[in-house]
């Protein structure tokens, strides 16, 4: 039996989910300013990747916190359709919801939906909710990924550097301070080098945390969208208990006695099969019997 939409289910909005986004991000921005000159340091050691790496983690920022926005007007939308009288005119679905908003256009009177539609329709929703989240998991992986190629970066530079120190170093001179200065002024190459590749690792996987956990908030945001959305359909869902059918909605036992009838059937038949080729056999036998005592008795006089 179907409820009533009017049944006081009430989405929530993501807002908690968002205060925690901003909470996170002003205690990482203060941690940021405390540590400010040595970050500056770290960066310069190589702006190019490592502003890459920032700029990635900022589209990731903005990418997360759309996907909680996102979900403000399709609470909104479900909340207004929950109130409205059917045939009222309802504002145009947000992008998520579009699907569901189509086939719930022309309700007249007391909603009800089948358990095959609502299923139908989270489903829907289910993979658009998994298709945005895969873009967030990809772009964490973007800046592991980048910490570590400037990490293998700086690493060539630092083997590269050092041989080539090594070969130009003049080991017979006889002045031991120039071959120190030559030695010294020969290794800054290497220095750079691990910088290069102690810098973007810090960058990539401090980058990968804080993408993180905004992308784990969105998707705590998301499943509870989904999870509300879920309760409120089942309220309005009629499930109808439709009698089986020959090989519909059959319980595992069931299916096995199936399967064990059909399997002794199969050898009944196949017994009956035999008995009649005994049977054929031993007339065959019967039929042939009186021209082998023919054939007997006629070798038998032959040796006579």
């Amino acid at each position: 039996m179907a409820k009533d939409f009017s049944d006081g289910i009430k989405l929530s909005q993501p807002r908690p989910y968002l205060t925690r986004m901003m909470l996170f991000l002003a205690l990482v921005g203060f941690l940021l300013l405390i540590l400010a000159p040595r970050i500056m340091d770290a960066f310069l050691a190589n702006p190019g990747l490592n502003g890459l790496i920032v700029g990635t983690l900022f589209i990731g920022m903005l990418y997360a916190f759309r996907q909680v926005l996102q979900l403000g007007p399709e609470v909104k939308w479900v909340n207004a359709f929950r109130r409205a009288d059917p045939g009222l005119a309802l504002p145009p679905a947000p992008q998520l919801l579009a699907p569901m908003a189509t086939m719930l256009g022309n309700r007249k009177g007391r909603m009800t939906l089948s358990a095959g539609s609502m299923r139908a329709m989270l489903d829907s929703i289910g993979s658009r909710l998994d298709e945005q989240r895969e873009i967030s998991r990809y772009m964490i992986g973007l800046l592991i990924f980048l910490g570590l190629l400037g990490t293998f970066w700086g690493l060539l530079i630092t083997v590269s550097s050092v041989g080539d120190t090594l070969q130009s170093l003049n080991v017979e001179a006889t002045d031991s301070a120039s071959v120190f200065t030559s030695l010294r002024e020969g290794l800054q190459a290497p220095l750079r080098g691990m910088g290069t590749a102690f810098s973007s690792s810090l960058f990539g996987l401090t980058g990968s945390l804080i993408l993180g956990f905004l992308d784990l908030q969105a998707g705590q945001a998301q499943n509870r969208f989904y999870n509300e959305l879920e309760e409120w359909l089942s309220t309005v869902t009629n499930v109808i208990d439709v009698p089986a059918t020959a090989g519909e909605n059959t319980t595992p036992e069931q299916a096995s006695l199936l399967a064990l009838a059909g399997q002794i059937a199969a050898l009944t038949e196949q017994l009956h099969a035999e008995q009649r080729l005994v049977r054929e056999l031993a007339e065959n036998q019967a039929a042939i019997r009186p021209a082998l005592e023919e054939l007997a008795g006629s070798l038998k006089k032959r040796g006579s």
